[in-house]
């Protein structure tokens, strides 16, 4: 009872740590590695002492290979194909040369100033080729880039993951068994991709189809049943050859993406929180076991192998992969600088110090001491500065310009033509072919399609545009399209009409969909407004003097449904005016529409058949139409 009593406190405390440490990171808005490796060092034996993993005996192992699983699958999950094809030629080229240059660099560098056995340098810099897709992803969530870079750190964290691991296995086997063939290591190396690739794309294609045709089940009961896919196919895998079972559910979470799966955004939110309840597990339980004493023991020499490895061999490998892509050089630059090290590096080093302890071979706790060394001081350095870097570089997609517009009506051409004047690219999205006319006649891009499908977004290159915005007749419709939007595609500004709160989809801190133009805005009677001619569109700027009196005028005209703010113009930035006005800052140009009750008589009386037809070109010539008292 008290050995399982201590089992028990062991997994709780790791757990409520690892959990802990992401609501640390969440809040300071940083990378939560940071904190997950400073509590697991903190509670482990160089520490309070609190946790000791090695008392989960064999149970670590398997806790470290299933969640490794389901992490590198989700990171499978989320790879998006028609964006690395943008970029394919250079993930293609830092997935394999990229790898090689890596390899042999760190190598060296572990061989020459680290002063281990060529063996155990290689062994270590096989381990470092890997840049940890859970370390990645975290980071870009913060960090927002341009969608091209995103992309290319993405897919070389996920994909090189599983290439990096079996890269290990087929040293660690060269040195446990004396077998120096190379083209036996070659070989095997190529035979665990291809059984695990082949593994996991028809694993991934059986998910697809449950997914399709399953309609008996829920939900949440194919989630699950993912879940036990992913670790069967695994296990399988494995049983068939060693360590190919990384490579199956990297393949599995790929071709189960491009399947285009109905409700594939609530698979994705389970296996996120699956991820990152096992990043933070794994990290609390691998970092309590570290010896700080260990690294201290390195000397300097290994301070300078992870420095070379940073500042030399990674430039070097960016420099050559990327050298005849479209990337530009603060694109290159960024890349160069961001390439943290993850869970499958510290797992895979911690499994290979047991392995070369157990065999009597010395290295195993100097390996893993140099990995936790090269994942401290990579994610420490680059993950604390990534935010200032791309900003300095000026590749941060929150400048991102352009729109996709969902619903085709009056206001939302005005708005997309309002766009489109600005030199940014606009898209609109439409179920009705008559409603698409009229934006196509303003010689505005319009796709014929409904919105919630997935590939109608990826169309509309949603992935570069800065704004999202629904303002269909139906306001349920808009915040369902927006929350998807958000989630799948996160651009910097998500934008709906809708009648509720805005805080309401998101209890704590900004909210993911903001609430447009004004609460509970009456869409039909100002796209009534519009085809009549019974408005006009004015510009005003507000004050620092009298900035509050401006503030509150222009509510209580808002309250009256008088007036609709359009768009805040702040500096260089167009931005849709969100309903809330506690935005709004001295120097803003507000761009809004002003209701004009005067009947268009002369059309009405001429009998114009244009008369309902909105003239976009001329309304979106800006005035400073004056704004009337209360």
């Amino acid at each position: 009872m008290e050995a399982s009593f201590e089992l028990t406190l062991q997994m709780v405390i790791a757990v409520v740590a690892g959990i802990g440490a992401q609501v640390v990171a969440e809040y300071l808005k940083v990378p939560s590695i940071v904190f997950l490796l400073l509590f697991g060092i903190l509670l482990g034996a160089d520490g309070i002492g609190l946790l000791h993993p090695h008392s989960l005996g064999p149970g670590l192992e398997v806790i470290v290979a299933l969640s490794t699983a389901v992490i590198l699958f989700e990171g499978g999950f989320n790879l998006e194909l028609r964006e690395l094809g943008k970029v394919s030629g250079s993930l293609r080229n830092l997935v394999t040369l990229g790898t090689a240059i890596t390899l042999v660099g760190a190598g060296m560098a572990a061989h020459w100033l680290s002063e281990f056995p060529w063996t155990i340098a290689f062994l270590y810099a096989s381990l470092v080729v890997v840049t940890g897709p859970t370390v990645i992803s975290p980071l870009l969530k913060l960090v927002k880039v341009e969608r091209q870079v995103a992309t290319l750190l993405e897919g070389e964290g996920v994909l090189i993951d599983p290439v990096g691991a079996i890269l290990a296995v087929v040293i660690l086997d060269t040195i446990l068994n004396g077998e120096t063939d190379p083209v036996r290591a070659i070989s095997g190396l190529i035979l665990r991709l291809g059984i695990g690739g082949g593994i996991g794309a028809i694993g991934g294609w059986l998910f697809g189809l449950m997914f399709k045709r399953g309609n008996f089940l829920s939900d949440e009961l194919k989630n699950l049943v993912v879940l036990a896919g992913v670790w069967g196919l695994f296990t399988l895998a494995q049983l068939v050859r060693s360590e190919s079972g990384l490579m199956a559910t990297v393949v599995a979470g790929i071709v189960l993406r491009a399947s285009s799966v109905p409700e594939e955004r609530l698979l994705r939110r389970f296996k996120g929180q699956l991820t990152i309840l096992g990043v933070s597990v794994l990290f609390i339980l691998l970092s309590a076991d570290l010896s700080l004493a260990s690294i201290l023991a390195l000397g300097w020499g290994s301070l300078l192998t992870v420095l070379v490895l940073m500042f030399v061999i990674r430039p070097l490998n960016v420099g050559i992969c990327t050298w005849k892509s479209d990337l530009n050089w603060r694109q290159k630059l960024f890349l160069c600088w961001i390439a943290p090290r993850g869970i499958v590096s510290a797992s895979v080093a911690s499994l290979f110090s047991i392995f070369l302890t157990e065999r009597g071979i010395n290295g195993g706790d100097s390996i893993k001491a140099l990995v936790f060394l090269t994942i401290i001081l990579t994610v420490v350095c680059q993950g604390l500065t990534a935010a200032w870097v791309a900003s300095w570089l000026q590749i941060t997609s929150t400048e991102a310009t352009g729109a996709v517009i969902v619903g085709c009506n009056p206001l939302s051409v005005l708005i997309a033509r309002l766009f489109k004047e600005r030199g940014e690219p606009v898209v609109m999205i439409d179920t009705d072919p008559a409603a698409a006319e009229q934006a196509e006649a303003e010689n505005i891009r319009v796709i014929v399609r409904s919105a919630l499908d997935r590939g109608v977004l990826e169309e509309a290159e949603l992935a570069s545009m800065g704004t999202f915005l629904a303002m269909t007749n139906n306001g349920e419709v808009n915040f369902v399209l927006a929350q998807r939007a958000a989630e799948e595609f996160n651009p910097p500004r998500v934008l709906a009409v809708f009648p509720r709160n805005p805080e309401a989809n998101n209890a704590t801190g900004k909210p993911k969909v903001q609430q447009a133009f004004v609460s509970d805005l009456p869409l039909k009677t100002w796209n009534e407004y519009l085809k009549d001619g019974r408005v006009k569109l004015g510009t005003t700027t507000l004050t620092e003097q009298e900035f509050s009196f401006q503030q509150a005028h222009l509510q209580a005209l808002m309250r009256a449904e008088e007036i609709v703010p359009l768009f805040l113009e702040r500096e260089d930035r167009f931005l849709i005016a969100p309903a809330t006005t506690e935005d709004w800052q001295p120097s803003d140009r507000i761009i809004y529409i002003l209701h004009d009750p005067r009947p268009n008589l002369l059309k009405r009386l001429s009998g114009d058949r244009n008369a309902t037809r909105l003239n976009v070109e001329k309304l979106s010539k800006v005035e400073e139409v004056p704004i009337p008292p209360l």
